[in-house]
């Protein structure tokens, strides 16, 4: 973000960090009957042109150059604002409404291993009367599942529009939020246990991560709702009315992801309260034990200070066994003290 400081609006400059990655252009031309998949390096006119007799999909996985995007943008008259949006990394999600076409911007879940931290990678989207185009700031195919099912024509896909097309889309990244909840149950389960059983340092570096990795799928999901709430509603002529119960099928599904990362949210609170209560507990019961063996060596103490002072006189240092006399004195003190403690219930 800071390096676009002081430039103009509608300034295309890349803000993420992938900047070396190369940008893989994938365009699908179908309709019920056929369907055309291209792989290009560059936007032509000729390649990127849109016949109103079919559905163009343009697909852009890695975009980081503002001359590639200046070429779609001509073409399919896309305001400069939009273009920048869809080069600066950490849009919140929204739709925004443009009369010939909707700008939508979504966040997706990157499949992540166990133990590392939650990625999110933004996801444009602009949906035109005849066309798609999408945009993912990813290096992953994240949208194969669909693709196999506009190749193999399965389902109603490629009887309709590039409404239903974006719908595909949309559903599929809510559908990899679960995917990942899913993941983070099982975790967030075994972790409970440890937190319980025996916690370490570690058990609360995981607790933090975990927290971490819930507010950025909050952060996520809540302003997903309204995008999708607004889809639901169809404000825009570009969205059938046949599509409502779809939308509203995909606003059910984000209110239980919302509602599943808000239970994790307080499971995880409660895990640092019992984290924090277990550790105070282990300190309590160490302290407790070192306090007891100081108390029970006080008296002790006591006995052979006394009977370490440098007095000529004193009667019991010429008895003969006056050595053991005082270990035994000792050792039923020890004792008493210990069977006085085990009555109190303190050990």
């Amino acid at each position: 973000m800071a390096r676009k400081v002081g430039m103009p609006p509608g300034s295309l400059v890349y803000t993420g960090e992938k900047g070396h990655l190369p940008a893989t252009i994938n365009i699908m031309r179908y309709n019920a009957q056929t369907i055309v998949e291209r792989r290009v390096d560059a936007f032509t006119a000729s390649e990127i042109a849109a016949d109103p007799g079919e559905v163009t999909w343009i697909n852009v996985t890695g975009i980081t150059r503002g001359k590639d995007l200046e070429k779609l943008g001509e073409y399919f008259k896309i305001h400069s604002l939009v273009l920048e949006d869809i080069l600066e990394v950490g849009q919140r999600p929204k739709v925004e409404d443009y009369d010939d076409y909707l700008y939508i911007v979504l966040n997706s879940i990157r499949p992540v291993a166990e133990g590392e931290e939650l990625v999110a990678e933004e996801i444009s989207l602009i949906l035109g009367p005849h066309y798609l185009l999408s945009f993912y700031s990813g290096a992953d195919d994240l949208y194969a599942a669909v693709r196999e099912r506009l190749l193999q024509g399965k389902g109603r896909i490629r009887k309709l529009g590039p409404d239903y097309l974006a719908y595909a889309l949309i559903d599929l990244v809510v559908d990899n939020y679960f995917i990942e909840l899913e993941k983070f149950g099982d975790q967030v389960e075994s972790l409970e246990d440890e937190v319980v059983a025996s916690p370490t340092p570690k058990t609360l570096r995981d607790v933090h991560r975990f927290k971490n990795d819930m507010i950025r799928l909050r952060k996520s999901l809540w302003p997903l709702r309204e995008v999708i709430a607004r889809l639901e509603r169809r404000e825009s002529p570009l969205i059938s009315e046949a599509l409502g119960n779809y939308f509203r099928d995909i606003y059910d599904h984000t209110i239980i992801a919302i509602d599943t990362v808000e239970t994790y949210r307080d499971i995880l609170s409660g895990m640092l309260d019992i984290y924090l209560s277990s550790m105070s507990n282990r300190l309590n019961q160490i302290m407790k034990v070192l306090t007891i063996i100081a108390t029970i060596f006080m008296p002790l103490t006591f006995i052979t200070s006394l009977y370490g002072m440098n007095f000529k006189h004193m009667p019991e240092l010429q008895w003969e066994y006056g050595y053991y006399g005082v270990i035994g004195v000792m050792l039923v003190i020890a004792l008493s003290m210990i069977e006085y403690f085990r009555r109190k219930h303190w050990l």
